[in-house]
């Protein structure tokens, strides 16, 4: 079965991205709807589908379109799994000619290291000239607050 990846805007099922993030995903759960419909308006979106048109597959990348890019979002419904479809998908992304020729591309990933280090991504060269501010409670605190 082949799947089938673009980046057409009106062709991705927010709906089912937002129930996967929101609720499945150990990175963004509990993600309020006003800010995933920022977060997917804000970058370049991958949809991958099957022969039906189904959304199976997605990844985001924020960014310029010249220097930087940052991986986001990465995941592949659970019963397309096993199949190679992150893999076609993370090729489709690397050869997608808005990011070519970028000077750093990054993502952060909690268990698929072995899957990124098969397209060039490694530990970070320079980790100390890199910061962060994280608040892993924001969206408790949104939700909280509405």
């Amino acid at each position: 079965m082949a799947i089938i990846f673009d980046t057409r805007p009106e062709r991705l099922d927010r709906d089912a991205i937002y129930r996967y993030l929101s609720q499945e995903s150990y990175w963004a759960r509990g993600l309020p709807r006003a800010v995933f419909d920022r977060s997917l308006a804000g970058s370049l979106c991958f949809g991958g589908y099957d022969e039906t048109g189904a959304l199976v597959a997605f990844a985001r990348v924020i960014t310029d379109r010249a220097t930087f890019g940052y991986l986001a979002d990465v995941f592949v419904l659970p019963g397309w799994r096993g199949q190679g479809i992150s893999k076609a998908l993370m090729r489709y992304i690397l050869d997608y000619p808005e990011l070519q020729n970028l000077r750093r591309f990054m993502l952060a990933t909690a268990d698929a290291h072995g899957l990124y280090a098969g397209y060039g991504f490694t530990p970070l060269s320079k980790p100390e000239r890199l910061m962060e501010r994280l608040d892993q409670d924001v969206y408790r605190r949104m939700t909280a607050s509405e």
